[in-house]
């Protein structure tokens, strides 16, 4: 039997929206109107640009949306400046949905839940917290804090503005690395910034960032009393199949295409170093 998820299925882009100077988002739906599958948060796809290449990204937009899917893409390799050169009316392929997402069901229900992200890394978790904010009777207070290198690079601004800040008992707290003519907020890196909360160590934390965010953010949340078991993060940068196939995404025993990419951190301690 044909696994479903292996076979391409042909979008079309309906949208494109410049988020920042190199990150776009993209909405896609089917040739007839709908959307092309179901996913859940933390979920990956593989969008491809035929005769061209193609790339593993996150799904950005929550499960709860039922008609399209969307893609923030950042421009950084061949592909994805391929992908941004593209307007409305695209047909792309796309297929999915891979990998172990986020226990939203699980683990996170009733929870208080932090989120803490850093440049593109917001877009991961935009997903989850999307879900969250649709199923708002089923989890706790819920703290968002998210730094750039500068104001330019908040992904999502203007829904953060404009629709989680407004959410009940949900907190959002934003900084950017260095001081910028026209931010009067916080001024500074995120692993120092969670610390400086004093965030309660009782939360769920979830983290998508650069590597080296993640390691120190990961150092204070420890600091401040968090358990390894309530700490969750992704690490699709190395998947590239997304069926454990190629072996670029194997870490010791585990492929982060299908183990992955949401790992918990005492998880993380049984890989080995080289990761």
């Amino acid at each position: 039997m044909i696994n479903e998820n292996l076979i391409p299925k042909i979008g079309v882009v309906t949208d494109i929206r410049k988020d920042t100077p190199d990150v776009k988002t993209f909405r896609v739906v089917g040739t007839d109107g709908k959307k092309l599958f179901e996913h859940l948060p933390g979920q990956c796809a593989m969008v491809s640009i035929p005769g061209e290449g193609e790339c593993m990204f996150s799904i950005t937009s929550s499960p709860t949306n039922k008609e399209y899917m969307e893609f923030s893409i950042k421009k950084c390799g061949c592909v994805t400046e391929v992908i941004h050169s593209i307007e409305v009316g695209q047909m792309i392929t796309v297929r999915g949905p891979y990998g172990r997402n986020f226990p939203v069901e699980g683990d996170f229900r009733g929870k208080d839940l932090l989120f803490i992200a850093g440049g593109i890394g917001l877009a991961p978790l935009r997903s989850v917290i999307n879900y969250v904010r649709d199923n708002r009777s089923n989890y706790g207070k819920v703290v968002v804090v998210y730094g750039a290198r500068s104001m330019d690079d908040l992904v999502d601004i203007e829904e953060i503005k404009t629709q989680w800040v407004k959410e009940p008992n949900f907190e959002v707290y934003l900084t950017i690395d260095r001081p910028q003519e026209g931010w009067d907020g916080h001024v500074g890196f995120v692993p120092a910034y969670v610390k400086e909360l004093g965030l309660d160590p009782n939360m769920t934390a979830v983290l998508c960032g650069p590597p080296i965010m993640i390691k120190f953010t990961l150092a204070g949340l420890l600091e401040l009393g968090f358990s390894k078991e309530r700490v969750y993060t992704t690490l699709e940068l190395r998947m590239k199949c997304g069926i454990g196939k190629c072996g670029r995404c194997n870490v010791g025993n585990k492929f982060v295409c299908k183990d992955g990419p949401v790992f918990r951190m005492d998880e993380l301690d049984e890989l080995p170093d080289e990761y």
